[in-house]
């Protein structure tokens, strides 16, 4: 019964804790695009794994430099024979036979030391690299935390901007709905009054429907699109997020497009693979350091304890203390320090080799980000000004329409052309914004 009750309380105990997760109220946020990263640097999941990895490589340098620091161990063991071991010495010494041999017994029962042991390293070539190796991967635990940092950066830039440009979208087709919907009403009370023939209300009722089902599933992508920008800052989903800026406060002409031939320098890709290929050096040199010979200092002192009383086992001592050098010199291996000689360096033509791909492939994405961003931008002017054109044909289309001058279709044709420029605007929109991301990114304006 008592098992039973105890397994009650638990169950009625998750239980609570699960009904008090579910009714918890979710955090209400409204950020800009600075605050929205400045959140991300601080929750963003792969951004606080690389900040545990500096941490990692911080505590690895801390232990390659205990290497050189003095060694101390304590030791103590307690023995029991449970059958003293046996020599045997010349019988002659005990009066016998020469040439036999009398079985003796040396030592006692019980035997029992305490001792401490101290060992410094004085000279090792191998230990002086790897200082040099572990401060070189603690650098590059810090680049690779900056790459997590800048790739936290461009995918909220990118989050927020496509929920930027799902906003300007619906306020486009609010703005086509509320005239649609007012020409709708216009064309119908011509109609009941006999002015206007059904197929006219018809084909805007079309498009009526059109926009707002369109309506609809943008706003659902603008929810899906928070999301997203929630999930990329490592904010709760549940939590209510608003955002606090425009697409027109964006100046798409503030990229700096002066790359020159040293700009693939900014890159943290690059700074990366120099960092590498000095790691790969140092390991070279840790190889040929094997080569020299290295030298140890050491000391022991103990207190040894024997009795065939266990009783009295520790009433007499017998110290032992000595000190030491230890000088160890490398002959031969077998050729295993020469090959791995040769396999370090030939990772380090590798690594050179990367190097020089890295800087190429930098140089390569420079120069297509900034064309892409130039296109872009050129698009979206030339999608800005057949956005205002088929605006101005619309309305003009519908005074011929509204003076008997023009047709029912011509404003329907308009009507289709405002939607498809907006369309087309939008698009380009989006596109200058992100290549504008990426152009930044390219040029390592983002840091």
């Amino acid at each position: 019964m008592k098992t039973i009750r105890v397994l009650l309380t638990a169950v009625l105990m998750l239980s609570f804790a699960s009904l008090w997760a579910q009714t918890e109220t979710p955090k209400a946020y409204n950020f800009n695009l600075e605050q929205c990263i400045n959140y991300a640097y601080e929750h963003q999941t792969a951004l606080l794994n690389a900040g545990i990895d500096q941490k990692i490589a911080d505590a690895k340098v801390k232990e390659t430099i205990g290497i050189g620091l003095p060694q101390i161990n304590g030791t103590a063991d307690l023995r029991d024979f449970l059958k003293i071991p046996v020599s045997l010495v010349p019988a002659e010494i005990f009066g016998g036979t020469a040439g036999t041999f009398q079985p003796v017994q040396f030592g006692v029962k019980y035997n029992s030391s305490v001792g401490v042991s101290v060992n410094q390293l004085l000279f090792s070539g191998s230990y002086i690299v790897g200082l040099q190796a572990s401060k070189t991967f603690k650098e590059l635990s810090q680049r690779a935390y900056n790459r997590s940092k800048i790739e936290t950066n461009v995918a909220v830039k990118k989050a927020f901007y496509m929920v930027l440009v799902n906003n300007k979208r619906v306020e486009l087709l609010d703005a086509n709905i509320s005239q649609l919907k007012a020409q709708l009403d216009q064309t119908q009370a011509l109609f009941d009054n006999g002015f206007a023939e059904k197929i006219d209300a018809d084909r805007l009722k079309v498009l009526f429907n059109n926009l707002t089902t369109e309506k609809t599933n943008v706003l659902r992508s603008l929810e899906l699109g928070k999301a997203m920008l929630k999930f990329q800052m490592g904010m709760p989903v549940e939590n209510e997020l608003t955002l606090n800026g425009s697409i027109e406060a964006i100046k798409l002409d503030e990229v700096d497009l002066m790359a020159d031939s040293s700009t693939y320098k900014n890159r943290i890709e690059y700074n990366l693979a120099e960092t590498q290929l000095k790691l790969n050096q140092l390991d070279l040199k840790r190889y040929k350091s094997e080569y020299l010979p290295s030298l140890a200092a050491f000391g022991n002192s103990s207190l040894q304890y024997q009795n065939n009383s266990f009783a009295d086992l520790y009433d007499r001592s017998f110290p032992t203390t000595v000190i030491g050098l230890q000088l160890n010199v490398p002959i031969f291996s077998g050729g295993q320090r020469l090959q791995k000689v040769k396999q370090a360096q030939f990772t380090v033509l590798k690594s050179n080799n990367d190097l020089y791909n890295a800087k190429n492939a930098i140089n390569l994405d420079i120069k297509n980000s900034i064309t892409t961003y130039k296109n872009s931008v050129t698009s979206l002017e030339s999608q800005q000004k057949n956005l205002d054109l088929a605006s101005e044909v619309l309305r003009v289309t519908k005074i011929k329409y509204e003076q008997g001058v023009g047709s029912s279709i011509e404003v329907t044709q308009a009507q289709t052309s405002l939607k498809e420029a907006e369309n087309n605007y939008i698009n380009a929109l989006y596109d200058a914004l992100i290549s504008k991301v990426d152009t930044e990114k390219a040029t390592g304006l983002i840091k």
